[in-house]
């Protein structure tokens, strides 16, 4: 997950860094070392993910269009 995906996934969920940080089971100065593009433990990393995910966030690896996110379908979100 790079910075800019975490950034984007939070504006399009509404979440600010402090909720983030609260589903993530992380502080915020976490969320914001992650989002100014320094290094984290990848377990960190993967906990701030699943959390993102789990409210519905996918991410979209860099395919020759750049890296990104989405929102899950509803349909997806029923499944």
């Amino acid at each position: 997950m790079l910075a800019i995906q975490c950034k984007m996934a939070r504006a399009a969920i509404g979440w600010g860094v402090r909720d983030l940080a609260k589903e993530a089971g992380v502080s915020p100065d976490t969320i914001a070392r992650l989002e100014r593009g320094e290094e984290l433990k990848a377990s960190t990393i993967k906990a701030i993910r699943s959390a993102l995910e789990a409210a519905g966030v996918q991410f979209i690896p860099e395919n020759g269009g750049g890296a990104g996110v989405r929102l899950r379908s509803k349909e997806e979100n029923y499944e």
